[in-house]
């Protein structure tokens, strides 16, 4: 069982039935089965993105500069940060949001500490902001999180059941891996589980990566017990 672990959702996920913004409902179901990992004491950090209502890369260009857009997108993740934590609260999960970029009246600013705290009390505690700079995506601020809180391993809670060898929406002979090498990822162009920058973050500490779907009720509970769940990427 992984003690202390990153759990990365899409803002794509939290969108739910809608076409983009956030869907309750969907964000209450996440919440239930965080839940079931919690109730059995494993320890959670949350990190969201945003992409349900801005992405940083497709709002750059037509006068819009990347600083700018990525800002947005930084914003974004807060939003989806702020709803979460409430649905997550009212689910009976306490929860704390923490952010990367300075938005001091409408949440705490993040520090090493008062993350160390929040979670020492046994709260879920959500980071928003990404990484709180341009030019870096949630994935690498995911795993510069775990690395940082000491997180056994990154959660990557995605659409599909795990890691193949190509897109299995498109080639119906698509074959999942259950486990790849950290090198593996970093060196083979056919895996894609992260951006580059992540990745090679991750292989540079060693820092275990699991990609499971999302939307299979049990799977981030089984995933925290150390079950075999989508594709493990490890040293």
């Amino acid at each position: 069982m992984y003690t202390r672990t990153l759990l990365k959702i899409s803002g794509e996920q939290l969108k739910g039935k809608f076409d983009g913004g956030f869907d309750a409902e969907r964000a209450t179901w996440i919440a239930h089965e965080i839940k079931q990992a919690t109730d059995t004491g494993a320890s959670i950090v949350l990190m969201v993105g945003g992409g349900n209502y801005a992405r940083g890369a497709q709002l750059t260009g037509n006068g819009i500069g990347r600083v700018t857009a990525d800002n947005i997108g930084m914003l974004a993740t807060l939003m989806n940060g702020l709803a979460l934590a409430d649905v997550m609260n009212a689910c009976g999960v306490p929860t704390r949001v923490l952010s990367n970029i300075k938005t001091d009246q409408i949440v705490d600013q993040f520090t090493h500490r008062r993350a160390i705290s929040h979670l020492s009390k046994g709260r879920v505690v959500i980071v928003a902001g990404g990484i709180g700079r341009p030019y870096l995506t949630t994935d690498t601020a995911a795993v510069s999180l775990a690395l940082e809180l000491e997180c056994d391993a990154v959660i990557k809670a995605t659409k599909v059941d795990g890691v193949y060898d190509k897109d299995p929406s498109a080639h119906s002979d698509a074959a999942r891996y259950d486990r790849l090498t950290l090198q593996q990822a970093v060196e083979r162009p056919d895996i894609r589980v992260m951006d580059r920058a992540a990745i090679a973050l991750a292989a540079d500490h060693q820092q275990s990566i699991l990609v499971c779907e999302l939307l299979k009720s049990g799977n981030i509970a089984a995933a925290i017990a150390g079950n075999q769940v989508g594709t493990t990427i490890s040293a």
